[in-house]
């Protein structure tokens, strides 16, 4: 096999690769996205009100205006399922003008395990934060 073979089926494999692994996230956010919608589903059928949502700054205390409105899903109201359906970070950089006018959030792409790669103990299940929300842990 020549260097160049060698080298061409290499970059293939690295493609095919990258290839198979962006499908197998898009397939778990397209999951992710039908769990939310279900639960927007249900928290409105069980006439579970949603709430004002606001954003921790990145430094310094206190909470930051988002504009949005919806279910946190964490105690520490750190991510939230909006009515919108989508799901939020609820993080943002702080400072005066934040502090006044509020800040915008732009939906992440949620993941089937909420914190993955975070801290020991800070990963959970999506269905999981989800039923807890609901009330109807298992």
């Amino acid at each position: 096999m020549t260097e160049q073979t060698w080298a061409d089926q290499r970059k293939r494999a690295i493609l095919a690769h990258a290839a198979a692994g962006e499908a197998r996230r898009a397939a778990e956010v397209a999951r992710a996205r039908e769990l939310l919608a279900g639960f927007v589903r249900e928290a409105g059928e069980r006439g579970i009100a949603p709430e004002e949502l606001t954003a921790a700054p990145h430094r310094g205390g206190g909470r930051l205006r988002t504009g949005l409105r919806g279910w946190y899903l964490r105690a520490d109201r750190s991510v939230a399922v909006g009515t919108d359906g989508e799901f939020y970070a609820l993080s943002a950089p702080g400072g005066l003008r934040a502090r006044l006018t509020g800040v915008t959030i732009e939906p992440s792409d949620p993941r089937l395990i909420v914190g993955e790669g975070g801290r020991d103990g800070e990963s959970m299940p999506l269905a999981e934060l989800l039923r807890r929300r609901l009330g109807t842990e298992s």
